[in-house]
């Protein structure tokens, strides 16, 4: 079995604008390379909201150089872009953003979910793009619930659900820039599965909610699992309470990573320039919608 090299736990919570309140479980300002290509994983856990008729989430704001990955688990998430990428997601879709050479978005809870209130639980995950497709168009994959195959653990231990990647023969409807690996998983209570990775990968577990013993190493909820990039490929979950996980597999960029803020690039030179660009307007500005 793969030998675990790290287990980070976070607890601490943080609020994004004011519709996401997140842990942040990893980024690459403190694990770097030995998470490539990934950047960056925030947790928003169940969070009860009140229903209002405000408007509750994250305004105007630029990226370039990377993606970004919106679960939903519960409530619902709208999102504008200036290239014109959109869509409301629900419980079980998913979101993936590419911001490439630059745009501007927002994220607000949906009307429906804002006047209805409930729990909120979503996962944004951060990916790098590589250096040649870092200036890449724009574009926006709305990826629902139905469209994402499921693998059924052996024993019905749980399932799961392929966003990216090839997992058991099912591949994800996820395109994307580099080879990686983005799987959605359940476990239950007192029960086991192995899941085999890619050699080359580096390759982490993000354990949400649960309990589990990952080859030998107990995990609690809210954390995350490193790997060595050694020549075994099998990771073994055994799940004391119901486990809601994530795995994360990506060939390694190898390029060097240079990040402020919205912007990861690869050298100073280039978040200098991102810079200039987006207050010289050339990341265009999202359509302002005239009701009628």
């Amino acid at each position: 079995m793969k030998k675990v090299i790290g287990v980070y736990r976070n607890h601490n919570m943080h609020w994004v604008g004011d519709g996401f309140p997140v842990k942040n479980l990893f980024s690459y300002d403190r694990l770097g390379q030995a998470i490539s290509p990934f950047l960056l994983l925030d947790y928003a856990a169940p969070y009860h909201f009140e229903p209002t008729s405000a408007q509750h989430g994250v305004g105007s704001h630029p990226h370039r150089g990377f993606e970004t990955v919106t679960l939903a688990y519960q409530g619902e998430v709208t999102h504008k872009d200036s290239s014109g990428g959109g869509g409301t997601i629900q419980a079980g879709d998913v979101q993936w953003m590419t911001a490439g050479s630059g745009l501007v978005h927002e994220e607000f809870h949906s009307p429906s979910f804002a006047q209805q209130g409930g729990l909120f639980e979503m996962v944004q995950l951060w990916v790098n793009l590589p250096a040649k497709d870092k200036m890449t168009a724009p574009r926006y994959q709305a990826i629902t619930a139905a469209e994402i195959p499921h693998v059924q653990l052996e024993d019905n231990a749980g399932h799961i659900r392929v966003i990216a990647g090839e997992c058991a023969d099912q591949q994800g409807p996820a395109n994307t820039f580099s080879a990686i690996n983005v799987w959605d998983g359940e476990l239950k209570a007192e029960h086991e599965s192995f899941v085999h990775v890619p050699m080359q990968h580096n390759v982490l577990v993000v354990v949400l909610k649960g309990e589990v013993e990952i080859n030998g190493t107990e995990v609690l909820d809210s954390s995350i699992v490193m790997f060595a990039r050694d020549q075994d490929t099998a990771i073994q979950l055994q799940a004391h309470t119901d486990t809601q996980f994530l795995i994360l597999t990506g060939e390694p960029l190898n390029e060097p990573i240079q990040g402020y803020g919205p912007f990861v690039m690869n050298s100073k030179d280039e978040i200098v320039q991102a810079f200039q660009d987006f207050n010289n307007g050339k990341f265009g500005e999202i359509p302002v919608q005239i009701e009628s």
